[in-house]
């Protein structure tokens, strides 16, 4: 301590400081502006990236102009993130090692530290590693209906980490995305309603379809829903032949979200066309023989008439 009131202890003092000044502190004060340009380089060259990104979205007739906004948004602030942390690493050891610190201890400890982290929370890093590359490639979007792992809802919240998800029910539900195996997304860039139109044997199958393209073309046309139906309705024909009725498949495309309420509807008005023109929608039928001469008596399935008739009351 008695040394720290000499001169002696001073004048040393004030000359390392002074060669420190003139041999060190010019290259840190390149290195301080290397890094204050650096960042600025990283802000403008991420904010012209997202700009471009963003026109040649737009430029896209396809493509949903909002959500791929926030998209590029989200991925383009997770990059910058990562990029200025590696950047404030790397100048941060270099400052530490101008003013005379050894880094070679300080960086094997952080190695000691990130691998510890990382075998501690490998699930974390899986999440938000999975969540990087959903966003990325543009899987699932906020406002989609998707099925993940066998749960379908509305996608409410997309992060890095996980999605949430809430079905017709009213019930939340919430994935890892690490821990997501399949996802099924039913509103990417157009969605579809087919149908499985059921009619009476005795039916004029080629009169049907004429009534189903008919009702279709009219949905089409119509100022409620023409700008929900990308395409005329599909007729593909007589698709199988079923217990009680021939099944004709019919489609339409429409955007994404509308594919219910355009088949609602479609029903609905084909369901008016069947009874104005007297087509039969089959149900159930089954087959008794009464009586001695085993005559066959159809009847509509109906469990307690049948065991009525069957005790005979």
């Amino acid at each position: 301590m008695e040394e720290v009131f000499t001169a002696t202890f001073w004048q040393k003092l004030l000359e390392n400081l002074m060669h420190w000044i003139t041999t060190e502190l010019p290259s840190l004060l390149v290195v301080i502006v290397i890094a204050f340009v650096a960042f600025k380089m990283v802000r403008i060259t991420f904010k012209k990236l997202r700009k471009a990104m963003i026109a040649r979205a737009e430029k896209n007739e396809n493509v949903d102009t909002g959500e791929t906004t926030k998209r590029i948004d989200t991925l383009a602030n997770i990059l910058q993130v990562v990029v200025r942390i590696v950047l404030w690493a790397v100048f941060l050891m270099i400052i530490l090692q101008k003013f005379g610190l050894n880094i070679g201890p300080i960086i094997a400890g952080a190695g000691i530290i990130g691998l510890a982290v990382g075998f501690g929370a490998q699930e974390l890093v899986r999440d938000f590693i999975s969540g990087f590359f959903i966003i990325l490639e543009n899987q699932i979007r906020t406002g989609d209906v998707a099925i993940i792992d066998g749960t379908g809802g509305l996608v409410e919240k997309i992060e890095l980490r996980t999605i949430t998800l809430r079905d017709f029910s009213g019930v939340t539900h919430i994935f890892p995305n690490g821990k997501i195996s399949n996802i099924s997304n039913m509103t990417k860039d157009w969605s579809a309603m087919v149908f499985d139109i059921g009619v009476a044997y005795k039916e004029d199958v080629q009169k049907v379809m004429d009534i189903m393209k008919q009702v279709g073309d009219e949905l089409q046309n119509d100022v409620e829903f023409k700008d929900r139906i990308l395409e005329p309705i599909e007729i593909f024909g007589l698709d199988k032949f079923a217990d009680s009725a021939v099944v004709i498949k019919a489609r339409f495309k429409t955007k994404p979200v509308q594919q219910w309420s355009v088949g609602r509807e479609y029903r609905k008005r084909l369901k008016y066309a069947f009874d104005k023109q007297n087509i039969e929608i089959p149900f159930p039928h089954t087959t008794l023989y009464w009586g001695d001469k085993l005559k066959p008596l159809k009847l509509e399935l109906n469990e307690e008439l049948i065991h009525t008739l069957e005790s005979g009351k």
